[in-house]
């Protein structure tokens, strides 16, 4: 960490130091300001939200498939499909044990409700091709009659399941996640309207490096989502489409499954070759937008069952704020009154730098709150009152060098000088073991420990860029003042308030 030195530059330029600092805190509101920012954005302990515990879907005989290393791998990459949505400070974590450890996803504000609808989907992405289409509830496989020849690669057990499933029924759209790729099924449209007879997969998920939503500038197609394959995939998928040119309908159509029903089923006219394929279906700019972040992290290694939806209320969070707000407002009472009775005029220093600090911190966190999603928790409002003393820490060090060059006989305004150069290493060593410690907590701990250490770190920072750019600047203009050059008894420099014992001959 290199530290801007302030011997000199203070000494000549006090002002332009803080002017240079004012002039950033403005630019800060400023930019929030055009952002569009007006409050600070409070996360899921402080305004409510949604909570959510997903619970793996354990078939016949796979006990074994849920491991400690699928839950993990599930929560990591729901982690960054909520991440990728936008949702700030929301927390997912795995509890529990063995098959019966779980994942709890708990999301802040009103959107809620639709992130757990979509992180907790498989995304089991599958391009198959389509060998029978019937409507939604055909009872066979040619013109709702029975046929005594079978499609090629249709068994009767297959068209036994064609003929059973009516996708009409809401419940047996459902997505199960399950859908064997090395084999024939049956599948639903997502609408209900048609069900299909696909072949084993020839091209799926992990063949798919990149996914983003788009839409049709000229035609009428609106949003879709458009795939980018890798090399194996877009080998797969060139053979796949140059294979099914040609042929009669249905079979030249290849069906798009998501988790096991059909998002689509184009019709191949020619040959794809250029490593890429797009999915439509009538989406909107949201549905697009959240398929494609759901699909370019890769399905989950398990399917899971969807428990029970908690709204976390927000009046709860609405008293811990409060209570949070009155600590942090009674610590900053108590070190200004400690200020002004200890330090006297001089405390005006530390009163005017804690206001600085405070400046800078609310409008970091404004611009955060739209830059990267930060959100403040009841672990950040800690962060912030424990910093109040971390900041009051680096005023003390300071004010009590400076006093101690003046109690050794140096004027007021060489002691500003010498006595900033003996606290100084002070104030970064102290700091920076601060930041340490909060970096560490930050990359190691979880939950909102993470929200208590990116605060402690944040205002640690602010601490360093208010003393070195406002707390001793001001110290230099106010030393060629004569109320504190002079000794003033109240303006903390006074014989009596140093401590310094008047000799009768000097009365």
């Amino acid at each position: 960490m290199s530290i801007p030195s302030q011997g000199r530059g203070s000494k000549g330029h006090p002002g332009r130091s803080i002017g240079i600092l004012f002039i950033a805190i403005v630019a800060l509101f400023a930019i929030a300001f055009v952002q569009g920012a007006t409050s600070v954005k409070l996360g899921l302990d402080l305004r409510g939200g949604t909570s959510v515990t997903l619970q793996p879907r354990i078939a016949p005989g796979e006990n074994g498939k849920v491991t400690s290393e699928a839950i993990d791998q599930a929560v990591g990459i729901i982690r960054q499909r909520v991440n990728s949505l936008g949702v700030a400070e929301a927390e997912v974590a795995s509890q529990g044990s063995g098959v019966n450890r779980q994942i709890v996803i708990s999301v802040p504000g009103e959107t809620g409700r639709r992130v757990v609808e979509l992180v907790g989907q498989t995304a089991e992405l599958r391009f198959r091709q389509v060998l029978a289409e019937g409507t939604a509830n055909a009872k066979s496989l040619s013109s709702d009659t029975t046929t005594a020849t079978l499609p090629a690669g249709i068994t009767a057990d297959v068209a036994t399941k064609f003929a059973s499933l009516d996708c009409s029924i809401a419940t047996n759209r459902q997505t199960t996640g399950g859908d064997d790729a090395a084999s024939t099924i049956v599948a639903c449209d997502r609408a209900g309207i048609n069900k299909y007879v696909l072949a084993p997969a020839e091209v799926v998920g992990r063949d798919v490096s990149k996914a983003a939503a788009a839409i049709d500038q000229q035609g009428a197609a609106g949003w879709y989502v458009l795939l980018n394959f890798n090399n194996e995939g877009t080998s797969k998928f060139g053979a796949l489409t140059t294979r099914v040119t040609g042929l009669a309908t249905p079979q030249n159509q290849v069906a798009i499954v998501l988790d096991g029903l059909v998002v689509s089923a184009p019709r191949i006219n020619e040959a794809i070759t250029a490593g890429n394929a797009q999915i439509t279906g009538s989406f909107t700019q949201t549905d697009a937008t959240d398929l494609a972040n759901v699909l370019k992290y890769g399905a989950l290694p398990l399917a899971f069952d969807r428990g029970e939806v908690q709204q976390i209320s927000p009046t709860l969070g609405s008293d811990q704020l409060h209570a949070g707000l009155l600590a942090g407002g009674l610590g900053l009472l108590l070190v200004v009154l400690y200020s002004l009775l200890y330090y006297r005029g001089l405390g005006i220093v530390s009163v005017g730098s804690l206001i600085v600090a405070s400046a800078i911190l609310f409008a970091l966190f404004l611009v955060l709150g739209e830059v990267v999603g930060f959100t403040l928790t009841l672990a950040g409002i800690a962060g912030a009152i424990v910093s109040i003393g971390i900041t009051a820490d680096s005023f003390i060090v300071y004010f009590e060098r400076l006093r101690d060059e003046v109690r050794e006989g140096r004027s007021l305004r060489s002691a500003v000088e010498s006595g900033w150069t003996r606290a100084r290493r002070t104030i970064i060593v102290a700091d920076l073991v601060s930041m340490i410690a909060a970096v560490l907590l930050y990359v190691f701990a979880v939950g909102g420990v993470r929200g208590f250490a990116f605060t402690l770190g944040l205002t640690t920072l602010i601490d360093l860029v208010v003393v070195f750019f406002f707390t001793k600047p001001l110290m230099t203009l106010l030393a060629n003042q004569n109320f504190f050059a002079s000794g003033h008894p109240l303006s903390g420099f006074s014989p009596r308030s140093l401590g310094i014992a008047t000799k009768k001959g000097d009365e």
